[in-house]
């Protein structure tokens, strides 16, 4: 049930919804706003349900909530002999109920969109036979039928070529682009074959190579099925693996546990197994019988006309009614039924969250087989990988948290060598100056001393001051931690005493600022609890001005649309009209030159014009076509020529190069009789 409210507060405050919801909010809502939320879901699927269900009669409501829910197909959970108490918590707003529609809705919204939309077109409207026998009337419903049939071969059509992903072009071009593969196939073919006939033995040659293929296939055929039995072999190899570590695992388990642990959780699994089989089970089993059963009763009766619907309509309404008035009756008559209703009203929550718990419970048994599996597939990868054990349970824990303090023991080091080199750095240079003046000094000194000839009293100086300074040190050390040690307790007893008096006044204040900060909490829940539905109320009602505002923008914008429009039209007539009256006064005044600027007169000069020069053109157009055949002849006579000077001119060239050659070769001749 958690899951289930998770699921419909996350999609309430996603698009279109935007609710702002959390799971104390939704759950806190009242009957009425939770009605006003599901109409939104419903408005959103169908744009025809968007109305304040505050403005309608709850019959209403329930009325044309269950004419969209039976449109949408939906099944409420339970029995089918439950539907009247499905019905009366829609009227109330139980949350039983709701729940589970809206979670259905919104899993759904898309396909139950395009449903709603043709729930609009095909869901047929019933005509009394007596109102059949008119003519006109059977006619409008025939077509109307037929109407129908070609929406439902259409949509099919059109969702199939949705589906399809292809167009005609691309269907088009594959089909041409095959075409030519076949043709050029084809071709090659017909080579091939010419090739082969002319060589010896060309038909054994063709079943030799016939043989080969099959012999191909075979082999990769042999292939393929090798793999699949390698496939096979490491399927089973890790099974067994995994079996393995499964073994180990409980083996590992029952030498770590206790006797005890171990019939505790046996007593556990047989508690959940007892429960799931003598009440869960049974009970789902009932259901779904009685779900059968009451199905071959459906199928079983007779098919029902508007007539049997009408008649069975008002006998629910009836049977309601009835139930109606015994409830309010035994509500005011036996006060005693009242307390057991409430014990019964517990009874049943509890066994619900005994059901759910039941189902929580499997779910994370199934979880952790999942997680098993996974972790049994993880350490046989690391097995495989380097050949160690992994860490499982407790062990892992202590080497994580070994590892934690050793990683802060090693943070912690590091920074304090970092600290410590750069401290040394600056000691070590430090103490090179130091030393470089004290090297300048002392021989500066025993310089002095040289020159006054007591060269060695500094060191014997120094050495005696030394020996002093240390024995004055410790001297002092020694008085100066008793004194210490002694000033520190007093100082210490004096803060113990001070802080304990400076506290017992801010404890005596703070015992009634506790309480009155649980009352304050206590009251702020209360207060929050009224605020959150009276800030449902507002958001409903701030989402219906909302869309009342769009709807009256719309019109605004449609209506500031059609003005411009209409304005363009009449602009454009007005100066259609002034043209007319204008040419209307150029036509009819007496002025020549006011005439002549008349269209009429320009147009009836204008198509005089091109029409002698139309004139013109054909007459050109008739002696070149008596003039094109001696024309043709003419250039075929100039085409000859031009060949004939070609042919001259190359015979002429070829006549000059064969001269050229035939000196050259007398002139060689020549040279070699001279020498």
């Amino acid at each position: 049930m958690s899951d289930q409210l998770k699921f419909i507060v996350e999609k309430l405050n996603k698009e279109p919804f935007k609710k702002n919801f959390n799971l104390i909010t939704f759950d806190s809502l009242e009957p009425m706003q939770l009605l006003q939320v599901l109409n939104d879901v419903l408005a959103e699927i169908d744009p025809k349900h968007s109305v304040d269900i505050r403005e309608e009669t709850p019959d209403q409501t329930a009325k044309r909530m269950l004419n969209i829910l039976g449109i949408l197909k939906y099944k409420p959970p339970g029995n089918p002999a439950d539907m009247s108490m499905f019905r009366q918590g829609l009227v109330v707003g139980s949350k039983p109920v709701i729940h589970p529609v809206l979670y259905w809705l919104l899993q759904k919204t898309n396909e139950l969109k395009k449903r709603a939309y043709l729930a609009r077109f095909l869901v047929k409207l019933e005509v009394p036979a007596e109102f059949l026998q008119d003519d006109a009337v059977f006619e409008t419903n025939k077509q109307y039928e037929e109407l129908m049939e070609n929406f439902k071969t259409l949509h099919k059509e059109c969702e199939q070529l949705k589906m399809s992903g292809f167009s005609t072009a691309e269907i088009r071009r594959d089909i041409t682009a095959m075409e030519e593969e076949k043709d050029q196939l084809v071709k090659r073919v017909e080579r091939l074959k010419k090739r082969v006939e002319t060589v010896q033995n060309h038909q054994r040659m063709l079943e030799m190579a016939s043989q080969l293929r099959v012999e191909k296939e075979r082999e990769e055929s042999l292939a393929q099925q090798k793999q699949e039995q390698r496939n096979q072999l490491f399927n089973a190899e890790q099974k067994l693996q995994r079996a393995q570590l499964h073994l180990k695992n409980l083996r590992h388990a029952a030498t770590d546990a206790k006797p005890e642990g171990l019939m505790k959780r046996l007593e556990e699994e047989i508690k959940f197994n007892t429960y799931m089989v003598s009440e869960k089970l049974p009970k789902e089993l009932e259901n779904k019988r009685q779900t059968l059963s009451f199905m071959q009763r459906v199928v079983s009766e007779q098919v029902m006309d508007q007539s049997d619907l009408i008649e069975l309509e008002a006998k629910i309404q009836e049977v309601n009614a009835e139930i109606n008035q015994l409830t309010e009756k035994r509500m005011r008559n036996d006060p005693t039924d009242d307390k057991l209703s409430l014990f019964r009203q517990q009874a049943a929550i509890i066994s619900r969250k005994k059901e759910t718990k039941a189902e929580e419970l499997q779910d994370a048994k199934e979880e952790i087989n999942t997680l098993e599996r996974e972790i049994a597939q993880k350490s046989s990868l690391v097995r495989d990988s380097d050949g160690s054990e992994m860490l499982r349970g407790d062990e892992f824990k202590r080497y994580l948290s070994k590892l934690r303090g050793k990683s802060l023991v090693f943070k912690k080091k590091r920074q304090e060598l970092a600290d410590l080199t750069a401290e040394c750095g600056v000691l070590q240079r430090t103490e090179q100056i130091l030393k470089q003046r004290h090297e300048s000094l002392q021989q500066h000194l025993q310089a002095m001393e040289q020159k006054r000839g007591i060269s060695g009293y500094s060191d014997t100086q120094e050495e005696l001051e030394r020996v002093s300074a240390i024995k004055s040190e410790v001297d002092e050390m020694k008085g100066r931690t008793l004194d210490d040690m002694s000033e520190m307790v007093k100082k210490l007893n004096a803060m113990i005493a001070d802080k304990k008096s400076a506290l017992a006044p801010v404890i005596k204040e703070l015992r009634p600022l506790r309480q009155q900060c649980q009352e304050l909490t206590q009251e702020h829940d209360e207060k929050k609890a009224q605020y959150d539905s009276c800030a449902a109320g507002l958001e409903s009602n701030c989402s219906k001005l909302e869309q009342e505002v769009r709807g009256l923008q719309e019109e605004c914008s449609q209506a500031e649309s059609q003005y411009h429009y209409i304005n363009l039209i009449k602009k454009i007539a007005e100066v259609q009209i002034q043209r007319a009256l204008d040419e209307m006064k150029a036509y009819v005044s007496p002025d020549p030159l006011e005439r002549k600027k008349a269209l009429r007169d320009q147009f009836s000069k204008n198509i005089q014009e091109q029409e002698n020069l139309g004139k013109k053109l054909r007459e050109q157009q008739k002696s070149v076509k008596e003039s094109h055949g001696p024309n043709m002849k003419q250039v075929k006579v100039w085409k000859d020529i031009e060949q004939l000077m070609e042919c001259k001119k190359m015979c002429f060239v070829k006549q000059q190069n064969q001269v050229s050659t035939e000196r050259v070769i007398q002139e060689g001749g020549e040279d070699r009789l001279i020498l």
